[in-house]
């Protein structure tokens, strides 16, 4: 029971990001004139949670990539049955 209540946690968590921009981007088109600029900040930390989550993927995935390729070649070859 904890393990799913915890996975659902994470869903939350994954979709915070994307729905904090989609939130900013409906404020700003229902707001007019200078009441735009207090949509902004959700929009700008929203896109900049989600590039922050992608650029760390990316590198996870590089760092492991590159740490698989080390391990191959540090074994020797053998031979397949």
């Amino acid at each position: 029971m904890s393990s799913r209540i915890r996975s659902l946690g994470h869903v939350w968590l994954s979709l915070a990001a994307p729905l904090l921009v989609l939130l900013g981007l409906v404020a700003l088109f229902l707001r007019q004139g200078q009441d735009r600029l207090q949509a902004l900040p959700a929009i700008v930390v929203g896109i900049t949670l989600v590039t922050s989550a992608l650029v760390g993927r990316r590198r996870r995935r590089q760092r492991l990539l590159i740490a698989l390729r080390s391990t191959r070649a540090e074994r020797p070859s053998q031979e397949r049955d």
